[in-house]
C-alpha cells in the first residue's frame, strides 16, 4: 500500500532535520543567552555521569551544542558530528533526570531524542542537505 512512498524518504529526512533542528535551537537559545549562572546550573548535570569539575564550561558546551548543533542538524551541515554531540547532550540530560528521581516519564524527552540522534547518525542527512551538495 505504501511501497511507492519510499521515493519520498529524502523529503522525510528533511522534515525530521528541520523540525528537530528548530526545536533544538528553541531549547538551546535561552540556555545560551542565560549567562554564567545558567551555564553553571546546566553544567551541574555532569555530576550525574561522574564529572564534578568545570560545570560552567560544560553548561556552555551543552547550550552551544543545542543551539549551534540544532542549526547544523537542520541544515544537514557537519550532520553526523552535530548528531553525535546532540546525542551526548541528551544522554547527560537523561542521566540527570533519572538520577534526580524524575523516573522514566520525566526522562522520556531526552531519551527519545537520544534515540533519534543515534539513528540519524546512521541514516544520514538525506540528499536535501548541505552535506550532500
Amino acid at each position: 500500500m505504501f511501497s511507492g512512498l519510499s521515493r519520498f524518504s529524502n523529503f522525510g529526512q528533511l522534515i525530521l532535520r528541520v523540525g528537530l533542528g528548530i526545536m533544538m535551537v528553541a531549547h538551546g537559545l535561552p540556555k545560551l543567552s542565560g549567562g554564567l549562572e545558567k551555564w553553571e546550573k546546566i553544567g551541574g548535570a555532569m555530576q550525574h555521569v561522574g564529572i564534578n569539575f568545570m560545570p560552567t564550561v560544560f553548561g556552555f558546551t551543552a547550550a552551544i551544542t543545542e543551539t549551534l548543533g540544532g542549526v547544523l542538524f537542520a541544515l544537514g551541515l557537519a550532520f553526523r558530528s552535530a548528531s553525535f554531540f546532540l546525542l551526548m547532550t541528551m544522554i547527560v540530560a537523561a542521566a540527570m533526570h533519572l538520577s534526580s528521581g524524575d523516573g522514566l516519564m520525566g526522562s522520556s524527552h531526552p531519551i527519545e531524542l537520544a534515540f533519534v540522534f543515534l539513528g540519524m547518525i546512521f541514516i544520514g542527512p538525506g540528499k536535501y542537505s548541505i552535506d550532500k551538495k
